[in-house]
Order: structure tokens, then sequence, then C-alpha cells
């Protein structure tokens, strides 16, 4: 059996398999070497999130467990009470601590599995009000629904824990706005991901990844330039052997 990724988030992880997500980049990658699971829940936060676990990720479970995690949730939790996403909101202690339960929970798991803390991205307040319009018109909400600078407070507290915890993180609140013009390059609606916005979450990813050694796995079977024409249970033997 391949080895598993799990992707665990909110919608930007929901949508990493449509064509150009990060998700999807991630699995052609790695084709025939690991399977790619998505597990994105749009609109949930951090605190919603802990109820999967049980169910994502059991205690006692005869299948293997996954080789790494990706955990990357914060833009729902760092909506504001005075927006129209009031009930998403978590307050910032009780995310990290969330972060923190999710981690304590997949290593109790298997020690063995890397776990990778993703921030949220920047949030472009024009983007949003200029998508709200589009989807309410003159009905949309005059109140942010999110704020770059509350949402870089939770980004900071997902990159503490990570380093408390000795993980690996992608600071996508920082990078992203290394960028001129990150606002409409790398976000479709001032949150969501364009292909190139999928494409920093990618890139940082597999960097990770392969510094961890996925890159050297084996594939699952042998490629068809190996197989003997004359002989091919030969070339099959050691794998099905296993």
């Amino acid at each position: 059996m391949r080895p598993h990724i799990v992707l665990f988030g909110d919608s930007i992880t929901q949508q990493s398999f449509r064509s150009g997500g990060w998700g999807a980049s991630v699995a052609d990658t790695y084709s025939r070497k690991v399977d790619v699971v998505l597990r994105g829940y749009g609109g949930y936060n951090t605190r919603w999130a802990l109820f999967l676990l049980n169910h994502l990720f059991p205690l006692v479970s005869e299948a293997p467990s996954p080789a790494a995690v990706t955990i990357f949730f914060g833009a729902n939790d760092a909506a504001l009470l005075e927006g129209t996403g009031k009930r998403q909101h978590v307050p910032l202690e009780e995310y990290k601590e969330n972060l923190r339960k999710m981690v304590q929970h997949i290593r109790n798991c298997s020690p063995k599995t890397l776990v990778v803390l993703i921030t949220p991205p920047p949030i472009d307040l024009d983007g949003r009000r200029v998508y709200a319009r589009s989807i309410y018109g003159d009905k949309a909400s005059k109140v942010a629904d999110r704020t770059n600078e509350v949402t870089g407070t939770y980004a900071d507290q997902c990159v503490s824990i990570a380093k408390e915890l000795g993980l690996p993180s992608i600071d996508l609140w920082s990078k992203m706005q290394e960028t001129h013009g990150w606002q409409t390059r790398f976000l479709s609606d001032g949150l969501h991901l364009t292909p190139e916005g999928n494409a920093v979450v990618f890139g940082e990813l597999v960097k990770i990844l392969d510094e961890a050694g996925f890159s050297d796995l084996p594939y699952d079977f042998p490629q068809h330039s190996e197989i003997d024409e004359e002989n091919p249970a030969s070339s099959f033997a050691q794998v099905c052997a296993v």
C-alpha cells in the first residue's frame, strides 16, 4: 500500500484539487509513490475541526497511519466578531490551543507522521468588498468580515506553535506579501487562492516533503520500461510476494 498524505483544512484545502490547485499538484508530483487524501471542510474553524479528529485519524485502526498531514486552518478563526463571519470566529489563544490538540492527536496516532502547519493567507480588504458586492449587490455588508492585520496575528500563532512543537510550517501570510501585487496575483476574492496563489503553497510544501525524503520513495510497481516482455511475471515477483 502506498503511503498517504492527508490534507486537512478549510475551504482553501477543499478547493485544492481544482484545476491548478496545490493539492492536485502534490498528488501529481508524487503520483505512483504516495496517495494524497483530501480532507478539506469549507467554512470550518479549528473549534469545529476538533470534532473530526477521531473520525479522520482514529487512535485504533488497522489501516496504516498517514506519512504526512498538513493542517491548514485559521482563515475562518480570524473572522471578526463584528462582521458577517462572526459565527466562525475563534479567539486567538483558543486557536493556538486547538492547533496544539490537533498535532497531539496525530502524534498519538503515529509519532512518525510528519505534520506541517500552514498559516492562513493574507487578506485583501478591497478584494473581499468586491466579492461581497458581486454576490449580494447593494445588500452587501459594509463591515469587513476579516482584516489582514488580525489574520496576521493568527498566522504568527500558527508559526509559534509549530516552533514550540518542533514542526515545519509554511508562513503563507508573510510569504505572499513579499510579492508586489499579491492582492490580485495570489487571491481570487481577497481570501481564496488563484492558480498562482496555489502554486505558492505547492512550492513551499514540496520543499518540506522533499527534505523529508518523499521524492526518494520508490514507485509502487515497476515502470513499463523495466518489465521483461519475455517473462513479465519475473518483473512483479518481488512486489507481489510482499
